[in-house]
């Protein structure tokens, strides 16, 4: 096997940013960042979930989104009814339009 075909593997410790929740685990993520934690530096990665902010983990009814990602989903396939029907009056103008040039 080549030794330059794969990224190093080394700990990595991971934040979640949403609880401030701490683990160190092997992984071939690069972070720039560098953090000492039980008396060890490690490269940092920080993460919006884990396992002690998920509600299926933590038995919680309520998901709480510190990034806002629910909101943007809402915001973003929200229906709007108004700008269809306005395009269903210009499309029936368009029509009465071109009735009137043929005769």
């Amino acid at each position: 096997m080549k030794k330059e075909g794969h990224p190093p593997y080394q700990d990595v410790l991971f934040v979640d940013s949403s609880t401030g929740f701490k683990f160190v685990c092997g992984s071939t993520l690069q972070p720039k960042e560098r953090e000492t934690f039980e008396g060890k530096e490690y490269p940092v990665y920080r993460m919006p979930i884990s396992s002690a902010s998920h509600p299926f983990f933590t038995g919680s009814k309520q998901f709480i989104d510190s990034e806002g990602r629910v909101d943007k989903f809402v915001k973003r396939y929200a229906k709007k009814p108004e700008k269809k029907e306005e395009a269903v009056v210009e499309a029936d103008k368009k029509k009465v339009v071109r009735k009137k040039k043929t005769t």
